[in-house]
């Protein structure tokens, strides 16, 4: 297709439609006409789709999944915190005379609603000399189109003297209401009632009754199918992370004053150095590019808190969440010049550390990092939370972020009745972090700073965590851990994908890390694309929700390499190949997050609409997952 003609064209039996990017057809002319065509006429020129009296718009624009049959994904309007209430999934196929088309209305709301469902239906019988005729008028005299409401929708009959053509609407449920609106056109209405979380379904046939021509038994859809090798797909789809890793990089000062070359987060909105985001990409990459972990540890040396400041969250020893240059910073009309709003990336720092040291083998950074890494210890202990609290914790910030850990959302850690948690706020994957962190950092205390005491301090504390974790954050009644612990020691009882990023820091011991990796890939919580960030059966998931039921590869990442870590091999190999296949459908480049509807009722990943691209977590997950399940890649 040209770039002035975006429509999507469905061929079969003589049979084609012409549709645009949401599946709707609105009369055009011209060129590129669009609607329904059967022997030089068009059999229909209106199909203008309306949910709660606004026309929604193409989260996936229609796709042809084959030669006759085009997918879309539509929704109304929404923002990040407050999403669309519903989304369509729209099929249509296009056989000998025949267009069917499949609505599936899915409410995202967690309470009972009713959903108007309107469709502008209209057939002008045109002959496609006339579309096609710039400045030619052909008369018609005589001719005469009938509208009549039937049993099951709508008759349009068009004659002309001895010519006579029809266009017949049939639907299922049949419509609440049809009325006439100007120019002929009508209007057909559903009035939709849906549970919470519930879906609803219209079945639509229009059957083109051309003249002179008897009517044919629709033919069976002769589909295509191609499958490239996994690893075939995940070479592609690491390359494609190398490149926009690369498009994502930027220079910042080091520790010593040197500049360093580091991950960004994201385009458009996060081009700048993150903690957690920066530290979990040089993660994913640090057995293929053990020089961006050295740069990424660093620049947050270099930015790492001294002193006490309210208003940014800086407090001793604790790691930067994220740096900002802009005009607004710079006044301080936003606290993020920098933010230290950021529960985990200072035990993410520790982590990425010692792992650089057991990857490379080399002790320089180690050495050259000691204090700043006893300082983040020494933050996790005090202003951290672990001493007082038992926990690593943080406090909602009014001015900031509520949440404090990569669901950071307003509203993201939750009990199963949709209620936000109150702090301090210790969540689950934090603390499995900390014990990560402790761990690791008295390996490195006992073979490169070769400080023994300080080491055996550090395991005892892990030890006591671990121990504590287990009896505090699981959920007996639902054999799963909590998403976190409010400021009362409650359990805040959601359960979320965070659980699987237990299993790759090891605060799990196996037996449970088993049963929280086999649960994680039940139907409510993996998609058939990826694991979502709560499961679908609970009152506050939404797929379309930014961490309350999407799915975020970087977070499938953690969870992949997790179960590998515990030999649950079925397990990652899934996981992996549903996000290997997400990504071949954008053109082998993962998104930050995808939306969390099934792969069974959709053939395409559906993204949500807020999402960076280029990412870099999200460009470095098929290194992860390449590490994870062993699958050769290039790169």
């Amino acid at each position: 297709m040209s770039p002035a003609d975006d429509r999507v064209q469905l061929v079969r039996d003589a049979t084609f439609a012409r549709l645009d990017a949401g599946g709707g057809i609105s009369g055009t002319r011209g060129t590129a006409p669009d609607g329904l065509f059967l022997r030089d006429a068009r059999h229909l020129s209106r199909w203008r789709l309306t949910v709660d009296g606004a026309e929604p718009s193409a989260l996936v624009p229609a796709t042809a999944d084959t030669d006759n049959t085009a997918t879309c994904v539509l929704t109304p309007q929404g923002t990040r915190d407050n999403p669309p209430a519903y989304t369509v999934f729209r099929e249509q196929t296009v056989t000998a005379g025949t267009l069917t088309e499949h609505l599936r209305l899915v409410s995202n709301r967690p309470s009972p609603v009713t959903a108007r469902v309107d469709l502008t239906v209209d057939a002008d019988f045109a002959d496609l000399f006339e579309l096609r005729a710039d400045d030619r008028h052909y008369a018609k005299p005589g001719a005469h189109i009938e509208i009549r409401r039937t049993a099951e929708g709508l008759d349009f009959d068009y004659r002309r003297e001895d010519w006579h053509s029809r266009t017949t609407v049939t639907a299922r449920p049949t419509p609440t209401a049809i009325k006439d609106i100007s120019g002929g056109a009508q209007i057909m209405s559903w009035e939709l009632e849906l549970a919470a979380h519930a879906e609803a379904e219209l079945h639509l046939t229009v059957r083109a009754h051309p003249h002179g021509m008897p009517d044919a038994a629709p033919t069976s859809p002769r589909t295509r199918r191609t499958a490239a090798a996994a690893t075939d797909d995940l070479t592609r789809a690491c390359e494609r992370g190398l490149h926009d890793l690369d498009l994502l990089t930027i220079a910042v000062t080091g520790v010593d004053g040197e500049e360093v070359q580091i991950p960004a987060a994201g385009i458009p909105w996060f081009l700048t150095l993150f903690g957690r985001d920066s530290l979990l990409t040089s993660y994913f990459l640090l057995p293929y590019r053990p020089e961006t972990a050295a740069a990424t540890l660093s620049a947050l040396a270099a930015t790492q808190g001294r002193s006490h400041h309210p208003d940014s969250g800086e407090q001793p020893g604790r790691i930067v969440h994220e740096t900002r240059h802009g005009e607004l910073a710079h006044f301080r009309q936003v606290p993020y010049g920098r933010y230290y709003g950021a529960v985990d990336a200072t035990p993410l720092f520790l982590v990425l550390l010692h792992a650089h040291y057991e990857t490379t083998g080399e002790p320089a950074l180690a050495l050259r990092l000691e204090q700043h890494a006893r300082r983040a210890v020494e933050w996790m202990l005090t202003d951290g939370g672990l001493d007082r609290h038992g926990y690593l914790v943080y406090e909602p910030d009014p001015d900031g972020l509520v949440n404090q850990n990569w669901k950071d959302s307003a509203g993201a850690i939750c009990f199963t009745d949709g209620t936000q948690a109150e702090g301090p706020i210790a969540v689950s994957e934090a603390q499995g972090y900390a014990y990560d962190a402790l761990q690791r950092t008295a390996q490195l205390a006992a073979a490169v700073w070769q400080d023994e005491d300080y080491a055996h301090r550090l395991r005892h504390i892990a030890a006591d965590l671990r121990t504590r974790f287990l009896n505090d954050f699981w959920m007996p009644a639902t054999d799963f851990p909590a998403l976190a612990l409010d400021g009362h020691g409650r359990q805040v009882d959601a359960l979320a994908s965070d659980a699987g990023h237990l299993l790759w820091s090891g605060i799990l011991d196996a037996e449970h890390a088993r049963r929280v990796g086999q649960r994680l890939l039940q139907p409510d919580f993996f998609s058939g694309w990826a694991i979502r960030t709560l499961a679908a059966d609970q009152k506050p998931y939404h797929p379309l929700s930014y961490h309350r039921g999407s799915a975020w590869p970087h977070d499938n990442a953690l969870i992949t390499l997790g179960l590998a870590r515990h030999g649950l091999t079925d397990e990652a190999h899934t996981v992996a190949q549903g996000l290997i296949e997400a990504a071949a459908h954008n053109n082998y480049r993962l998104p930050e997050v995808l939306a969390g509807y099934a792969k069974s009722t959709t053939p395409h990943p559906v993204p949500y609409p807020h999402s960076c691209s280029p990412q870099a977590w999200a460009a470095a997950t098929p290194w992860a997952l390449r590490t994870a399940v062993g699958l050769g890649a290039g790169g």
